[in-house]
C-alpha cells in the first residue's frame, strides 16, 4: 500500500517501436491492411502515402544472430577438413 514506482511507469510509457519491429510490420500484409483501414488518408501527412519516416534505417536489413557471431569469429564449419598435400621437397 504505497506509492507506485513513478520511474517504471514513465519508462514504459515512453517506449517506442524498434526498427526491427517496424520492418516486420512493413513485410506483413495483414498489418498494413489493418493500419490503412484505421486511418483516413486525408488526416495523414502526405495523404497517407508515407507509412514511416525512418526510411533510411528500414532499407537496411536488420542484423541477425548469425551475422553477430560471424563478426566475433564464431562460425559453424560443417565442411570436411582439407587433407594435407604431400609434396616431395628436394633437399640439396
Amino acid at each position: 500500500m504505497g506509492v507506485p514506482n513513478k520511474r517504471t511507469i514513465t519508462k514504459t510509457r515512453n517506449k517506442t517501436r524498434d526498427v526491427d519491429q517496424i520492418k516486420a510490420d512493413l513485410l506483413s500484409p495483414k498489418h498494413l491492411a489493418q493500419w490503412k483501414d484505421t486511418k483516413a488518408a486525408e488526416d495523414l501527412p502526405g495523404l497517407g502515402r508515407h507509412y514511416c519516416v525512418e526510411v533510411k534505417q528500414l532499407k537496411e536489413e536488420p542484423y541477425s544472430q548469425k551475422e553477430a557471431e560471424a563478426a566475433v569469429g564464431l562460425r559453424t564449419d560443417n565442411g570436411k577438413p582439407e587433407k594435407a598435400q604431400n609434396e616431395d621437397v628436394a633437399m640439396a
